[in-house]
């Protein structure tokens, strides 16, 4: 359950009040929907991350996994 904390601490940086800012976090919903990065607003922004909440859930489980699976053969 620290995976997605983790994820969105280290996504966020320089911008953890205003998640929104994050050009790291804008490119990752350009990237995933389609919608133009320099158009995005907060309302935009929060609205993917509740539309695709179940599928953002399981990739940072999956990333949990290959972290854990990475760790355990070193």
């Amino acid at each position: 359950m620290l995976a997605p904390l983790r994820f969105i601490w280290n996504a966020t940086r320089g911008h953890r009040f205003a998640p929104w800012r994050s050009e790291y976090l804008r490119w990752r919903v350009e990237t995933y929907s389609g919608k133009r990065a320099e158009t995005l607003t907060a309302s935009a922004v929060l609205g993917f991350l509740w539309s695709t909440r179940w599928e953002l859930l399981s990739f940072l489980g999956w990333t949990h996994s290959m972290e854990r699976e990475t760790r355990r053969q070193s």
